[in-house]
């Protein structure tokens, strides 16, 4: 049952958000709130201090944050259990509360890159920030260095611990400012002559092209099927494209269409790719469960590299994450990061050899996990009676518009209805053919009730299609 307490706010005390956050506090310090009690939900508590559901899901958002508070699923916001030092309230400028508002049903829900859910790790990484500004590690007052940066290679090197990627020591892994600083400095690694070409998915993540075009390398498209690259159309580029150098692929998530390339087909991918001398590049940054198959780097090590990063299981915030080459390029790719940027800061590699060996981030990346499933459940409710693709680990679904939907129109009519989402022409070349078919990223960063209301409202554009709207 929900509390009866209500909090007596200080009016001296602007903005409002800041007023409800310092009242909970007190209740909690005073007693008043024990650990365990269930806070009114933010409509009520809206009603009773004649502010916005908004003001008052802020607050709570504040607090949670701190770890004052938890926020469970279906169930409510509660007293937290643990004895949390209280962090200061952040100005608006330090917070961007737009996608953490959590009040109302009908204000914008931005689907365009996926929010996660807070499995703690805001509280984590604050907490670490803190402890490192008191006694950084690697110090301040000296470049980054290889060397230096070696704990947060093992940390790395400790995370990736379950992922096939054939042998794998610290050495190997390179450093990066998240996914799309990988895929730069595995092409710059990788490609020579005066005008190479890149083989990518016919729809994929844009970053593979953004990267190729201002390395003045062509971007040649790939026809698809359910299992990912088409080896047939893949050879046949080959033999048309001979400055071809490398495939780019997704093969455990395929982002946008949640797809996977299984076994027998990477194997088929690996044939090609040995014939005519082509390096394959694995993109795994969406992946947040188990493999289901061994990477290109264990199948073909040889000609397999790897990227990751903490952008879709922890946070992106920190944009860190790796490159992983074949052992014969290592030093090569270690160079491209040196030669272009020293080496991350080192209190981000102090951060990160702090953070990926926390005895709490396992459980952090599970509680992350379980939430976006229950995001991805409200969408598959609300939308699977229409060709839906989906997994209940990945934050984002795929859905192929019914016959008569032209993807630009169902986006305007989604926009018209205060949710944005990304239509199959951002994934695909400029001229090229693409289905009629969006994707929809998950945002943590709202309420569930907030983003069932978002999903019901294109469920009622699916089902009531026009002739303003259709085609």
């Amino acid at each position: 049952m929900d509390t009866i307490w209500t909090p007596e706010l200080d009016p001296a005390i602007k903005p409002k958000y800041r007023a409800v956050v310092q009242a909970i506090r007190k209740g909690i310090s005073s007693g008043a709130l024990a650990a365990g009690d269930k806070l009114p939900p933010v409509r009520e508590l809206g009603w009773t201090l004649d502010m916005t559901p908004g003001t008052v899901a802020r607050a709570y958002t504040v607090l949670t944050e701190e770890g004052a508070l938890s926020a469970e699923v279906g169930r409510g916001t509660f007293v937290s259990a643990a004895k949390v030092e209280p962090l200061p309230i952040y100005t608006d400028m330090e917070m961007d509360v737009v996608n953490h508002l959590a009040g109302g049903d009908n204000f914008e829900v931005n689907l365009f890159s996926p929010h996660l859910p807070n499995g703690g790790q805001s509280r984590l990484i604050r907490t670490l920030l803190a402890q490192i500004a008191q006694d950084p590690p690697s110090g301040l007052m000296h470049y980054p260095s290889r060397r230096g940066a070696q704990p947060a290679r093992e940390a790395m090197l400790h995370w990736l611990r379950d992922t096939p990627l054939g042998p794998l020591v610290e050495g190997d892994i390179v450093l990066s400012h998240g996914g799309q600083n990988s895929i730069m400095l595995i092409f710059q690694t990788i490609l020579k002559g005066r005008r190479p070409a890149i083989f990518v998915e016919e729809l994929c993540y844009p970053g593979f092209r953004r990267v190729a075009t201002a390395l003045r390398a062509d971007v040649v498209p790939i026809a698809m099927d359910e299992d990912g690259l088409c080896p047939i159309a893949l050879a046949a580029a080959a033999e048309r494209y001979s400055e071809g150098q490398i495939i780019c692929t997704s093969p455990e998530v395929h982002s946008p269409t949640c797809g996977f390339s299984p076994l027998s087909r990477r194997n088929r991918i690996i044939e090609v790719a040995r014939r005519f001398d082509l390096q394959i590049v694995e993109d795994d940054c969406y992946r947040i469960g188990e493999a289901q198959a061994p990477g290109y780097r264990q199948l073909a090590p040889e000609r397999g590299w790897y990227i990751t990063s903490l952008s879709k299981s922890i946070t992106p915030a920190l944009r860190l994450g790796c490159a992983i080459g074949p052992r014969e390029q290592t030093a090569a790719l270690h160079r491209a990061a040196e030669h272009g940027f020293f080496g991350l800061a080192t209190p981000l590699t102090d951060l990160a050899a702090a953070l990926l060996m926390h005895p709490e981030i396992d459980g952090i990346i599970e509680r992350t996990k379980a939430g976006i499933g229950d995001y991805v459940k409200v969408a598959v409710n609300a939308l699977g009676g229409y060709d839906l693709r989906w997994r209940s680990d990945v934050p984002f679904v795929w859905l192929n518009l019914p016959e008569g939907w032209r993807a630009s129109a169902f986006c305007r009519a989604a926009e018209k209805r205060g949710v944005r989402v990304r239509a199959s022409e951002e994934f695909a070349a400029r001229n090229a053919r693409t289905p009629h078919a969006v994707r929809m990223a998950i945002n943590a960063g709202v309420s569930l009730e907030s983003f069932e209301a978002a999903m019901g409202r294109l469920r009622e554009v699916l089902d009531n299609p026009n002739e303003e709207i259709g085609v």
